[in-house]
């Protein structure tokens, strides 16, 4: 995790650099429904590349909202879940997605 003298004073601007990109947004939005594999994720999340996925999760890995856990199987599998921190998210996840289906209603109305 970051120290404390590493983040931004303003605490909008710390959540920006902790999630806000449109893939971290993402991923976190996938992984809330359940622990994914790296190729599932990257298949669910059109347009992401390896690099970026693995940039991403690696990034929210150290801030500590994703866990990676590896299970020593053959052939290796590695699966990405929420920590208990990322689980603080949801109600972030939740007002965005309440604000987006209120924002396509208000765009329905105007189209009538």
């Amino acid at each position: 995790m970051r120290k404390k003298e590493e983040l931004p004073e303003c605490p909008v601007a710390t959540t920006v650099q902790l999630i806000g990109n449109k893939w971290k947004l993402l991923i976190l939005r996938n992984l809330r429904m359940r622990p994914w594999r790296f190729n599932e994720l990257q298949k669910s999340l059109e347009g992401i590349s390896q690099k970026v996925l693995t940039q991403s999760l690696r990034s929210m890995e150290a801030d500590g909202l994703v866990v990676r856990t590896a299970y020593a199987e053959v052939p290796p599998r590695v699966e990405y879940s929420l920590s208990e921190l990322g689980k603080t998210m949801y109600p972030i996840l939740d007002a965005m997605e309440q604000w987006g289906n209120h924002y396509k209603a208000m765009l329905c109305e105007t189209d009538e």
